[in-house]
């Protein structure tokens, strides 16, 4: 198996910056790191809900977002 070097994670990351623009990568970013986070604490048994996602309204303000149950 190849290993990844620090000119691979350039090519990938430039790749990235093109595709999905720089206003949209941190947003890509913290997407990946709260999946990784959620599935991290699914498998130790950590089932704690995570803090409310905060979303912005039509007007500027910021307004919290419960989680849906089912």
């Amino acid at each position: 198996m190849p290993n990844i070097g620090p000119m691979e994670i350039l090519v990938v990351l430039i790749i990235a910056l093109v595709v999905f623009g720089p206003k949209r990568l941190p947003e890509l970013g913290q997407s990946v790191g709260r999946g990784i986070r959620e599935f991290r604490g699914s498998l130790s048994g950590d089932h704690a809900d995570p803090a409310p996602a905060k979303a912005e309204a039509t007007d500027g303000r910021a307004i919290e977002q419960t989680p849906e149950r089912t």
